[in-house]
């Protein structure tokens, strides 16, 4: 307005579009990644097809990458048929619209892994949250405690990562052998795989909060994106 290239009428339409925008059932955060440095994410369960199709345009109507976490196999179908731009990602069960950002967000890499083949789906939310925020990321699958010589002939990759993304469910032991044998922090997740007694997930959750080893953190039981996303946090080059 002050250099007279934008109307009041204009204007007004841009400042009432700034923080966020009504699609009736949601309010779309579209300025969450000026804040935050990410863009909202959508989360899939409880949501139809269209209302994940429509906040997937808005949100990525600007160019940037967005993502919908928790998508079925058989809702991605409805959505990319809405959307045919965007791709699923099935063992993370996402659906990603935009590119994914070169990796040179991160000062090193993420190293993602699970316990068990049954956490690869949480662990491959965290892997690909944090590649979508653009870093360097390596998955180490299936190294559980029940069969420690698994981790330890993967010890120079792990060593190498800045930041650990450790998920696992059953006993949840594993974060705290992970940080007790690295120097590196350590994010724990609980996941909900596990026979009666593990309580879908509480019992590994507790282990984690009950870590005997320093430097593991806990977030909640299935949270792959919150731990892609502080794990990216942890890893960012600061400007």
């Amino acid at each position: 307005m002050h250099s007279g290239q934008t109307g009041v009428e204009q204007a007004l339409t841009e400042l009432r579009d700034l923080p966020f925008r009504s699609l009736g059932f949601a309010h779309a955060d579209t300025h969450r990644h000026l804040r935050t440095g990410f863009p909202e994410v959508i989360f899939g369960t409880g949501k139809t097809p269209p209302q994940i199709a429509s906040l997937l345009g808005e949100l990525g109507k600007d160019g940037a990458t967005v993502m919908a976490t928790r998508i079925s196999a058989e809702v991605a179908r409805e959505v990319l048929a809405a959307v045919p731009a965007a791709r699923y990602l099935e063992g993370a069960r996402i659906l990603v619209l935009g590119p994914t950002p070169e990796p040179t967000h991160g000062r090193g890499t993420i190293a993602v892994l699970s316990a068990g083949t049954a956490d690869i789906p949480i662990a491959e939310e965290a892997a690909v949250t944090a590649e979508l925020d653009g870093n360097r990321v390596a998955r180490i699958f299936d190294v559980g405690v029940a069969g420690l010589h698994r981790l330890l002939a993967h010890r120079e990759s792990v060593e190498k990562a800045e930041v650990l993304v450790v998920v696992a469910g059953m006993d949840g032991v594993l974060p705290t052998v992970v940080a007790g044998l690295f120097s590196r922090p350590v994010i724990a997740v609980p996941t909900s795989i596990g026979y009666g007694a593990s309580m879908g997930g509480i019992a590994a959750l507790l282990t984690m909060l009950n870590s005997c080893a320093t430097g593991v953190a806990v977030v909640n039981i299935d949270n792959g994106f919150g731990a892609g996303r502080m794990a990216s946090l942890l890893n960012r080059v600061r400007t």
